[in-house]
């Protein structure tokens, strides 16, 4: 939803897995699943295509962990009438920060800046365990665009494309969690 000043947009989205909290934990902590999961999303989400230049994880599932991607996508899904603001392509790149488990949930910090274009996203990432055995990951987080004018329009292309993203991302857990690999 858009801010009535105009300041941001808000997203949350919702991914549950079919897994425990420690499971889904090593699953986002090892690197072989951030570069595949990247991958998969970047062909999945971008009919004009993309790579990923970077996928490092630090830590470990255990202690605490950290996530960064980086990544090109062609700019084919945002509209016309904005796309002139970033070009053909779009440089992502995202860092995730995971806390140690605390109180049977984890929680972390959500960065993704896109540059060339006047758009971040900043948020919170909270695992929680779900009485059926499963683990919901919810992302939390704000999309801003500092374009005069045009700054809703940005948001909310940028908004579709994170949630799109995200939600490819989950459907890769799942797969992953599944005994699909590379």
């Amino acid at each position: 939803m858009t801010d009535p000043e105009g300041e941001h947009v808000h997203l949350t989205v919702d991914l549950t897995y079919p897994a425990s909290l420690d499971e889904v934990s090593a699953m986002l902590a090892d690197v072989r699943f951030v570069r595949w999961r990247s991958e998969r999303a970047v062909r999945a989400g971008t009919p004009g295509g993309g790579t990923v230049e970077r996928a490092d994880v630090t830590g470990s599932a255990d202690h605490g962990f950290t996530v960064v991607v980086r990544r090109t996508l062609a700019t084919d899904q945002i509209p016309a009438h904005a796309r002139s603001f970033v070009g053909g392509a779009l440089e992502i790149r995202q860092a995730e920060a995971w806390e140690a488990a605390s109180d049977g949930r984890r929680v972390g910090t959500l960065s993704v800046e896109i540059l060339g274009a006047p758009v971040r996203i900043t948020g919170t990432g909270r695992l929680q365990p779900l009485p059926d055995g499963g683990t919901r990951l919810t992302y939390d987080g704000d999309v801003r665009a500092t374009v005069p004018l045009f700054g809703a329009v940005v948001e909310d292309a940028a908004v579709k494309a994170v949630r799109t993203a995200l939600e490819e991302e989950g459907e890769a857990g799942r797969a992953w969690l599944a005994g699909e690999r590379p």
